[in-house]
């Protein structure tokens, strides 16, 4: 039987120090927030993962941070699902997005990879139907090309525009645990990200 009391909180990103403040890892800072906000320890390894248990908005939860690099997240969150017996709806993941303005959110049901390789990856292993959290990073600059600018850290004036951003990313989990992912969306989905889908 699906454990449908409990939620799976993925945040994509890629291990190493080299890639802690990456645009690419704003999966990962969003889970520590999470976790530092509601004293889980993040400190367990499980199906190559990083992961904590505890509760967030009265639910019990487990986070997690795939250390597979972003291309192969799915060889980790679908082992934890498997474990846990999640059902989709209760697996939310959140992750970086070039084709959402800077600082912008958007939460969605279900849908697509809309071309980012993390979520290809757990595609594979769980179908399109569970809910995500896209966090806009913007377009970069001039020529330079998407792979390396999801690399690139956040620049010295983006970064109060980067916390803000985690700060609501971190509002709209707790609003997707406490009060269901339609009330969320209609709250906390970022009204200048309409426009992208």
């Amino acid at each position: 039987m699906p454990n449908s009391e409990k939620y799976l909180i993925v945040g994509l990103g890629n291990p190493g120090k080299e890639h802690r403040k990456n645009r690419h890892n704003v999966g990962f800072m969003t889970v520590d927030r999470l976790a530092d906000g509601n004293g889980i320890s993040m400190s367990r390894a499980q199906s190559k993962a990083v992961v904590g248990n505890g509760r967030i908005a009265g639910k019990p939860v487990i986070l997690a941070k795939p250390q597979t690099y972003m291309n192969r997240s799915g060889d980790s969150i679908g082992p934890l699902v498997n474990y846990y017996r999640i059902p989709p709806e209760n697996v939310l993941v959140i992750y970086d997005e070039l084709d959402l303005p800077f600082g912008s959110l958007r939460l969605r049901q279900s849908g697509g990879s809309g071309g980012h390789n993390g979520m290809k990856s757990i595609i594979n292993h769980l179908g399109q139907g569970f809910p995500r959290l896209r966090l806009g990073i913007g377009r970069p600059p001039g020529r330079m090309e998407p792979a390396d600018f999801v690399l690139t850290d956040f620049r010295r004036q983006e970064l109060e525009v980067a916390g803000e951003l985690l700060d609501d990313a971190v509002a709209t989990v707790e609003a997707y645990l406490r009060e269901g992912i339609d009330l969320a969306m209609t709250r906390h989905n970022s009204v200048n990200s309409e426009q992208s889908e």
